[in-house]
């Protein structure tokens, strides 16, 4: 598998706004081939090509047909459903190999290598394995979720789809898409303000943040307290990935309307920009560049947008570097400064040579530029020029001698 994708989660900060962090997918590999005297390829691969064939056509009596139970026909016509109201092209299902677990009777688990593209708004297929569960020899879908490894959200239930121009939201019952459009709408605004460019914008809503982990294909409970998170669909990190948005719904509905369009923006700025796909961008930059943005029209002063970098600096002192990698882990301590750091050197950079000069060297580091030959070029500065001014604004904004 190519090398997996950074993904980029928001969390809530202390002053009501919000910032985001990064750290890698793990990739888990796929179970090794297996067989049973239960299974019968052969069959399974055939249902599953039905099913490939219904959602193709819309056909969703036809995917509920495959259903063993009255839940799992209603979950294939939901699918179908969803992948009409998505957009979707390129859907291609193929039955792989079985995980070695069975039921006991006539049914068994098995892995389906699954392609799909947002018709629109994603340039190539993002792919990955589901697990399905087969009943009646083969001929029948029992489950798509048998509590293991990626489950895309409209494999996962019924979705409100809503569309405005260049942007999509697809949410999950209980939550409704309506309610997060007007900030995504707004978002792709501020974003194409600052980096221009005619991408469209995804975001995805589970319903919850079981549900999230489910989507992005990690353990229960590691991104628990996160807003947002930009991520490959896929997981993984190739020129042309998707990119979409994920909502952590329980915890971007509890902010404040300012929050959530502070974090819809960030994300934003990650997806409109390829940022999870940006392997060798240093990681301030990456996060700071998408505060900038997000707080360009945020009517609030510094000493609220970053009142944690300076109680920090005043109780520690003035960093000695610029924010390492390192200090983005979700785990680390003073997260929230680091955010308001990272965010303070891009203002830095801005205030020094101007607002395109900024998206410039973002731009140019994100498609593979050496960082200090960009700096060099576009600001006049090495490294250490930049990390002296940086401290000067620091020192300046907590009241502390430089």
């Amino acid at each position: 598998m190519p090398g997996s994708g950074r993904v980029l989660p928001a969390l809530l900060l202390c002053v009501a706004l919000v910032a985001s962090g990064c750290s890698g997918d793990d990739y888990v590999a796929p179970p090794p081939p297996t067989t049973s005297e239960v299974a019968d390829p052969v069959a399974a691969a055939a249902t599953v090509t039905a099913l490939q064939d219904a959602i193709r056509s819309g056909d969703a009596d036809a995917a509920s047909g495959l259903g063993s139970s009255p839940e799992a026909s209603a979950l294939l016509s939901a699918v179908v459903g969803n992948a009409t109201a998505l957009g979707l092209d390129d859907v291609s299902l193929r039955y792989v190999t079985e995980t070695g677990r069975t039921d006991g009777g006539d049914g068994w688990d098995a892995q389906v290598a699954l392609t799909w593209r947002v018709s629109g708004f994603d340039t190539a297929s993002s792919r990955t394995e589901v697990p399905f569960s087969f009943a009646a020899g083969g001929s029948r879908i029992a489950a798509l979720d048998v509590g293991q490894g990626r489950l895309p959200l409209w494999l996962g239930g019924p979705l409100d789809v809503r569309r405005a121009g260049s942007v999509l939201v697809a949410a999950a019952e209980p939550a409704r898409a309506r309610r997060y459009l007007p900030a995504a709408r707004r978002a792709l605004d501020q974003v194409r303000a600052v980096v221009g460019g005619r991408t469209g914008l995804v975001v995805e809503v589970p319903a919850d943040s079981a549900g999230l982990h489910r989507a992005l294909g990690v353990e229960q409970g590691r991104y628990d307290a996160i807003a947002a998170i930009t991520a490959p669909v896929d997981g993984v990190a190739v020129a042309g990935s998707p990119i979409h948005v994920f909502l952590d719904r329980p915890v971007y509905d509890a902010l404040d309307p300012v929050a959530a369009q502070v974090v819809m923006t960030h994300e934003a700025v990650h997806a409109l920009t390829d940022a999870p796909l940006a392997q060798r961008a240093p990681m301030w930059l990456v996060e700071g560049f998408a505060d900038y943005v997000a707080l360009r029209d945020v009517d609030l002063p510094s000493s609220r947008t970053a009142a944690q970098i300076a109680r920090q600096v005043r109780t520690d002192g003035l960093p000695d570097a610029l924010p390492a990698t390192s200090d983005f882990d979700p785990a680390a301590s003073h997260l929230g400064a680091v955010y308001e750091a990272a965010w303070l050197v891009c203002v830095t950079l801005a205030e020094h040579r101007g607002e395109r000069a900024l998206v410039d060297v973002y731009r140019q580091v994100l498609e593979g530029d050496d960082f200090a030959a960009a700096l060099r070029s576009g600001f006049g500065w090495s490294e250490r020029d930049l990390t002296a001014a940086w401290r000067d604004r620091l020192a300046d904004l907590a009241g502390v001698a430089g």
